[in-house]
């Protein structure tokens, strides 16, 4: 399981607005609750990177109080050419410590390789997503089959299962059986489990390889399970449901 750091300044409880650093208390207090029941932490940078420089010190925090055995992605879905997604890979990978990044790669080999230049690092490659809008661009024919399966094949051939994920959401798990026979060994990042109705059964009957193969990532579903002052029991008791259905499975 991952779980999801998508911390809305909005939507935590109203008596962390008094912290010093309110998206960090409420941070802490998640992580605390479910680290031992997930084995990596997902933050989206959107939610951090809106508050300016405040919400950058939070992103720190919290990257820094993640225990060091629990892997990490930066959900910034960066992507650019040259020097630029170079200094992207260095700004998460570096700067600021993360195992992974999410990358779009619309521009191609020369906007991925840059994040594949570290070690321990993955980057982690949008294939096929979760929102409705995937069917704009991912769905459409592309030679033989689909654009998606070609942006697959070929970012695959870019580097390996030891450096590259893919993300495919859990709303197309009709879609993954002919996704595991072109990326049999890499790693997904499935979100869309929970509040976007994708089924953890489906995933991980389709989609699991002999490694298990699949982070299932739950944000919203586990961090805003409560809204009071019992918020964290309660993301822990969501998590510990969400676990135990993945355990039926392996």
């Amino acid at each position: 399981m991952c779980i999801g750091l998508d911390t809305d300044i909005n939507k935590i409880p109203k008596h962390l607005l008094s912290h010093a650093d309110p998206m960090f208390a409420f941070n802490k207090a998640i992580i605390d609750a479910t680290h031992d029941l997930c084995v990596a932490y997902k933050i989206n940078t959107a939610f951090y990177e809106c508050q300016g420089i405040r919400g950058w010190e939070s992103l720190q925090r919290t990257i820094e109080y993640i225990p060091k055995n629990v892997f990490t992605i930066a959900d910034a879905k960066r992507g650019d050419i040259g020097n630029t997604s170079t200094y992207y890979a260095k700004t998460f990978y570096e700067t600021y410590g993360f195992d992974s990044v999410t990358v779009a790669p619309y521009m191609g080999r020369d906007s991925v390789e840059p994040f594949l230049g570290f070690s321990d690092k993955f980057a982690i490659v949008l294939g096929l997503t979760s929102n409705a809008g995937s069917q704009d661009f991912q769905l459409l024919k592309a030679g033989d089959g689909l654009l998606y399966e070609q942006v697959i094949r070929t970012c695959a051939s870019w580097g390996t299962a030891d450096n590259m994920m893919f993300v495919v959401g859990a709303t197309q798990a009709d879609s993954v059986a002919s996704i595991r026979k072109i990326i049999p060994d890499h790693f997904l990042l499935v979100p869309g489990v929970g509040v976007q109705g994708g089924s953890l059964k489906d995933i991980s009957e389709k989609g699991m390889n002999g490694d298990v193969g699949l982070l299932v990532n739950a944000s919203r579903a586990v961090i805003y399970a409560g809204h009071d002052e019992k918020f964290a029991e309660d993301a822990r008791a969501a998590a510990q449901a969400i676990q135990a259905e993945m355990a039926t499975y392996l």
